[in-house]
């Protein structure tokens, strides 16, 4: 789709607009694009409860379902319900091991397509494309996978094996552009856009969302404007770095993002010989730092703040068998910590020589002479020299168009949104920003930071969006009122 430079007028009002090109807007696109999911006439859920619930209303698409009535009872690794009710339907009982067939069949409707537009700053896939290529997915494949393409059979196309089940970052962000042009999503994708404004106006129509902002094209950047009915904030949240905010941040040897390590390891600045390389965190992106520097026989030094056997330490929550190098960099951080109370570089020894942890630590400052200082627990404090800093303790989403960054939408409102920490608050059922009527949010901004639960904010979306099109009602305070068949 062509966005003109500057000239499209109030009249010309898109049903709606997605702002984000990754794999939630991706989703999102293809059913808005008139496909369509439907309990298949022989498909049978492993979930009796569930099952018997899809079954009282065959006939309908499960878009034109009572959603909240199908998610009663259901439980899973997310906080949000439809998340947990699409992903059960797609992937049965995968928690466990299992690989039932899905029960849903995909019909492609065009009657019932929802006219949109998708922009992205590149192309589609997302932050996909920035991330490092050789390393594997945390995800199996099968849960990257968008609906009506399995992952397998693409790689299998292409010629190359899904090592463990599992995929690179690389593979992932090919097969998100594939998808788009396999399913003739493409020309509702604008690629090379920066969204700088997202208000509502007055038009001659009534009010609509006007989105102002930047277009690559032949080298330039060319200002465009186009209006829509509803917005749908789908960017993701690898926009900014979190930082520690401690005095010596802004030292040139403390980087904020893996694609440092790749520079400092281009530069020659780690190995062997050089002082360690201190990460800090305690997140996939640190451990992926950990490997790469151990991987150069460098010196590392890793400091976070819990505990090695809290249970909310991602590594406490993943199964060893699929994620052996995740697991490893959990025995070094356990075997392998720092102890006592000290005062200046610690020695190493053991099982792994060149690594030492300092669990419950905190950063206190950064010094120029390239030494940091630590702060126990108990209030001891370790000083240690090294050659390269990497804080990586998670990102915010860049959400500078919004009014106050997007803050008043948040779970706690003028807090920076953060995926974990303050998440924008929507209703769970239809992803409607609270207080922002004809606004939605979906996939880490809502708090969903895996592609295999994301897919349940694209059918909230468009299961709301297809209602208020068909005229049975906008939501005005509860949800929608759609007839339930009684429990068997």
């Amino acid at each position: 789709m062509d966005l003109e430079e500057d000239h499209i007028v109030p009249r010309d009002v898109l049903p709606v607009v997605v702002i984000g090109n990754g794999p939630s807007g991706i989703c999102l696109s293809y059913l808005l694009s008139g496909y369509v999911p439907y309990l298949s006439p022989e498909g049978s859920h492993p979930n009796p409860i569930l099952h018997s619930k899809l079954q009282h209303h065959p006939h309908l698409s499960l878009l034109e379902q009572d959603l909240e009535y199908l998610c009663e009872g259901l439980e899973g690794r997310s906080s949000n319900p439809v998340a947990v009710l699409f992903d059960s339907l797609l992937l049965p009982d995968s928690d466990f091991g299992a690989d039932y067939p899905s029960p849903l069949v995909w019909r492609y409707e065009p009657e019932r397509a929802i006219p949109h537009v998708v922009l992205g700053r590149g192309p589609p896939g997302g932050a996909w494309h920035a991330m490092e290529g050789s390393m594997l997915t945390l995800s199996l494949a099968n849960w990257m996978e968008l609906p009506g393409l399995k992952l397998k059979d693409w790689v299998r196309e292409k010629r190359r094996s899904v090592r463990n089940d599992r995929a690179t970052p690389a593979e992932i962000a090919s097969y998100y552009q594939h998808y788009v042009t396999l399913m003739g999503l493409q020309e509702r994708f604008v690629c090379g856009t920066t969204v700088t404004s997202l208000r509502r106006v007055s038009t001659a129509t009534g009010e609509a969302w006007r989105v102002s902002g930047l277009r690559r094209e032949a080298g330039a950047e060319l200002p465009f404007t186009l209006y829509a009915e509803r917005a749908v904030l789908a960017t993701g949240t690898h926009d900014i770095p979190a930082r520690l905010g401690v005095p010596g941040e802004g030292l040139p040897f403390v980087c904020h993002g893996f694609s440092e390590l790749e520079a400092a390891i281009a530069a020659g600045r780690l190995g062997q010989s050089a002082d360690p390389v201190l990460v800090v965190g305690a997140g996939l992106t640190a451990a992926d730092a950990v490997l790469a520097a151990r991987h150069l026989n460098a010196p590392v030094r890793h400091a976070f703040r819990r505990a090695v056997n809290d249970p909310a330490l991602i590594f406490n929550q993943l199964p060893k068998v699929l994620y052996p190098e995740y697991h490893k960099v959990h025995q070094m951080m356990t075997q392998q910590q720092a102890g006592g109370e000290t005062s200046s570089e610690p020695t190493c020894s053991g099982s792994y020589p060149g690594y030492v942890s300092f669990p419950r630590h905190r950063v206190l400052a950064f010094r120029p002479d390239r030494k940091c200082v630590l702060e126990g627990d108990g209030g001891q404090r370790t000083v240690l020299q090294v050659s390269t800093v990497l804080v990586l303790i998670g990102s915010h989403p860049n959400l500078s168009f919004l009014p106050g960054n997007g803050q008043p939408l948040g779970v706690e409102p003028g807090e920076p949104i953060s995926c974990r920490r303050n998440p924008l608050q929507v209703d769970p059922y239809t992803h409607e920003c609270a207080g922002e009527p004809g606004l939605y949010a979906m996939g880490p901004l809502v708090g969903e930071n895996f592609v295999r639960f994301l897919k349940g904010g694209a059918l909230a979306i468009a299961a709301h969006l297809g209602r208020g099109r068909r005229g049975e009602g906008e939501r005005s305070g509860g949800r929608d009122e759609l007839p339930r068949a009684p429990d068997s």
